[in-house]
């Protein structure tokens, strides 16, 4: 027998099944009105993760090197996380404009707390006895640093990208109210809903894409970091006379 509550649930479902179901429509039927906006998208978040890289890539280094600053400086990263998204972009709008730049500078500040964290993470975590076997075998300095570091702490860092690939690319749906474009544009209240449901659709879609990439460069970085390991030349037995 059904009940109220059975009923209520049936068409929650079915209506939540039909809110799917158009949004998928709607992108078949107007991949060129889609299209645009899923290319901004990828724009933004590609271009924010490479230029938070290149940002955070030095900073984990010098933590891991200098812990007194890890502290001052993951503290500062993480209060700066806790900004909601749209109220950083509403402080930064009379800096810099509506568009492009403001959107991304705020998604290079989010990206920065996943990745600096794991990279300092990735380096700190070698085991010191590898890296004195690495100079008993006579490298120097910067052969250890790219020839043992980098590729052990690589899976850490790798995941720490994954995250804050992730980040980016949610909080990039919230460009398109500062005019930045993106898949937010497709989101917005004012929309039909089978619009906003192909939006919600191809955002989800290119964060599956992402996060599936990033696991298997992680599970390939871990088997590359075995093969790049130094193996030491073990010394001949002397022969018995």
């Amino acid at each position: 027998m059904s009940t109220p509550f059975t009923l209520a649930q049936a068409t929650l479902n079915q209506n939540f099944f039909e809110y799917i179901a158009s949004g998928f429509q709607y992108i078949f039927e107007h991949w060129d009105r889609v299209s645009p906006s899923f290319i901004e998208h990828l724009q933004i978040t590609g271009f924010s993760l490479a230029v938070a890289l290149l940002i955070a890539i030095p900073f984990g280094v010098l933590i891991s090197r200098v812990q007194w600053l890890s502290t001052p400086i993951l503290s500062v990263l993480g209060v700066l996380y806790t900004i909601p998204s749209l109220a950083f972009l509403a402080f930064l709008v009379p800096i810099y404009g509506l568009g492009f730049t403001t959107t991304v500078i705020v998604l290079i500040i989010y990206a920065q707390t996943q990745l600096v964290r794991n990279i300092a993470l990735g380096f700190r975590g070698i085991d010191p006895a590898i890296l004195e076997a690495a100079r008993g075998m006579g490298m120097s300095n910067w052969q250890i640093f790219y020839k043992i570091e980098i590729p052990l702490a690589a899976p850490i860092a790798v995941a720490g990208m994954r995250i804050a690939t992730l980040s980016i690319i949610s909080i990039a749906t919230v460009a398109a109210f500062v005019g930045a474009g993106g898949l937010g544009t497709l989101i917005k209240p004012t929309k039909a809903p089978r619009i906003i449901a192909a939006g919600i659709i191809m955002v989800i879609l290119i964060a599956v894409i992402a996060d599936q990439l990033f696991r298997l460069l992680e599970r390939l970085l871990a088997g590359y970091r075995t093969r790049r390991m130094p193996k030491p030349k073990a010394n001949p037995v002397p022969k018995r006379a």
